[in-house]
C-alpha cells in the first residue's frame, strides 16, 4: 500500500547523521556536505516501484544539478532481514543500474529515518546552505515529479528540479509542495513512528 510523506515542517534544521556506506563500508556524515550550497538527502530502496520509476532520472537529475551545486546522499533503512533485496550489496546493484553518482548508505538502526520523519521511499529533503554552526534548514520535502509508476507518465523529477533552483539561487521554494508517495519504509518491529 502506498503511503504519503509526512511533510515535515519546513526550516527544520536537517539532522546529524553517520552512518557506512553501503559500497565501502566507510562512514559518511552531514558534516562531510558543509560546504555545500544545497543537500538533497534521499531516503530510498531497492525493490520499492516508485523508487524503481524515477531512480534513472533521479540519476541524471542529481548528476546536472551536482555541477551547480547541489550535494546528493541517499540512504536506506529498510528491514533487510525481511526485505533483502534492500540490503547493502544489493543497493549497490541499484547504484550502478540507475546511474546514481553519490553516496548510499545504509541505516541498520533506522534511527537517522526516524529522526528526518521519513515515511516512504522515496521521501525527499531538500536543505538549503548551511549556516555558522553548521544547521541546514530545510527547503523543500516533497515530490520528484507527478509521475507514479504505471501512470503512463515518464519521470522527469520536475518538481524537485525547481525547488533545488530556488534553493540554489537563493529562494524560496514556491508553495504548494505535493507529498511523496511510494511504498512504506519497511520499519523493524517496535521501530514504527508513532
Amino acid at each position: 500500500m502506498a503511503v504519503n510523506s509526512f511533510m515535515v515542517e519546513l526550516g527544520t534544521p536537517a539532522p546529524a547523521f553517520t552512518l557506512p556506506s553501503a559500497a565501502t563500508g566507510e562512514p559518511v556524515s552531514l558534516d562531510d556536505y558543509r560546504e555545500s550550497p544545497a543537500l538533497l538527502v534521499a531516503f530510498l530502496s531497492n525493490h520499492c516501484p516508485y523508487v524503481r520509476h524515477i531512480e534513472a532520472a533521479l540519476g541524471e537529475l542529481t548528476t546536472r544539478y551536482a555541477k551547480l551545486g547541489l550535494a546528493t546522499v541517499a540512504i536506506s533503512a529498510n528491514d533487510v532481514e525481511n526485505y533483502p533485496d534492500d540490503a547493502p550489496a544489493k543497493l549497490v546493484e541499484q547504484t550502478e543500474r540507475a546511474g546514481f553518482g553519490f553516496a548510499y548508505l545504509h541505516d541498520e538502526s533506522q534511527q537517522v529515518a526516524t529522526a528526518y520523519r521519513a515515511a516512504c521511499t522515496p521521501d525527499l529533503f531538500l536543505y538549503g546552505p548551511a549556516d555558522a554552526e553548521g544547521r541546514r534548514p530545510l527547503a523543500y520535502r516533497g515530490q520528484f515529479d507527478d509521475s507514479r509508476p504505471k501512470s503512463g507518465a515518464t519521470a522527469t523529477g520536475e518538481s524537485l528540479a525547481a525547488a533545488v533552483d530556488a534553493v540554489l539561487a537563493g529562494e524560496t521554494v514556491a508553495e504548494p509542495h505535493w507529498p511523496s508517495t511510494g511504498c512504506s519504509i519497511k520499519w523493524k518491529p517496535g521501530n514504527e513512528p508513532a
